[in-house]
């Protein structure tokens, strides 16, 4: 545990006062305690399993780890010693993972399932997501509804609505009629700035495109949305995500099966702190 402590001692005898020191010295050997046991259980695991790491395999992942950085064996080297480590505890640290990968790999893998419909699913909520966050620009007729309206008020304003917009038929016609009645020019509207159906509304419409009447809080409205900002906003397509967005829900899954596997570990062990 003190061996394993070594890298972090910089930080702790950076604090101001002595019991601080204390405190992350203590919290610090909590930690590592906690991995160490992990460790241990993965290790006595992968005996269970006949699952071993070949010094072969340690070379190639440390060779993989200089290649990604573009640095020599000395740079390497130089630049594991300044944090802390030495060559025989990296070497020792490299196997530890890569013993935990194989481990988990061969149990908890098999309990990942990522879907085709699971991809789909995430990448829809992320299109969304990316469109609620567009700009537009957008003017409007207003048919406001008298407060706590009856259907038959709600029914002749609607018709008062639908009749308008029947009138309609390009950009100076919508402005025409909004001369003629309540309305004008909203601006650029952001996420949530109109409340949940009109936005919705406006999210499905194309530059130059007049809405029918939509029914708001306080009335009806009709929109001509002028102009969408999608400079910040653009949606790659599905084909384009879908390999990144299957990488990260495996990652999501396994890291939850990872400490599923880990806590029954824990249970089917006998522990004993001594710290």
């Amino acid at each position: 545990l003190r061996l394993r402590s070594i890298p972090f001692l910089e930080a702790i005898r950076s604090a101001r006062t002595q019991e601080e020191r204390i405190q992350r010295r203590d919290e610090l050997y909590r930690r590592l305690l906690d991995e160490i046991i992990d460790e241990e259980l993965i290790r006595q695991a992968a005996i269970d399993l006949e699952i071993r790491v070949q010094q072969s395999e340690v070379d190639r992942a440390i060779e993989n780890v200089m290649r990604q950085n573009n640095l020599t064996a000395t740079q390497f080297w130089q630049a594991v010693a300044s944090q802390g480590y030495t060559e025989t505890q990296y070497r020792a640290d490299v196997s530890r993972q890569l013993l935990r990968l194989k481990v988990l790999n061969q149990r908890v893998r098999e309990r990942v399932n990522i879907t085709e419909q699971d991809v789909r699913r995430e990448y829809d909520q992320r299109t969304r997501r990316i469109t609620r966050q567009l700009r537009f620009r957008a003017s409007h007729i207003f048919f406001a509804l008298p407060e706590s309206a009856s259907a038959p008020e709600v029914a002749r304003v609607r018709q008062q609505a639908d009749s308008v917009r029947a009138a309609i038929t390009d950009e100076a016609t919508f402005e025409t009629q909004v001369d003629a009645n309540t309305g004008g020019e909203l601006g650029w509207l952001h996420e949530g700035d109109l409340p949940g159906a009109l936005e919705a509304a406006l999210q499905t419409m194309e530059p130059g495109e007049i809405s029918a009447p939509i029914r708001g809080e306080a009335g009806f409205h009709i929109f001509f949305l002028h102009e969408r900002d999608s400079s910040s906003g653009e949606v790659p397509s599905y084909e384009e995500q879908r390999d990144p967005i299957y990488g990260e829900l495996l990652d999501e899954a396994m890291g939850r099966q990872e400490q599923l596997y880990l806590e029954e570990l824990h249970r089917d062990a006998t522990i004993v702190r001594r710290l």
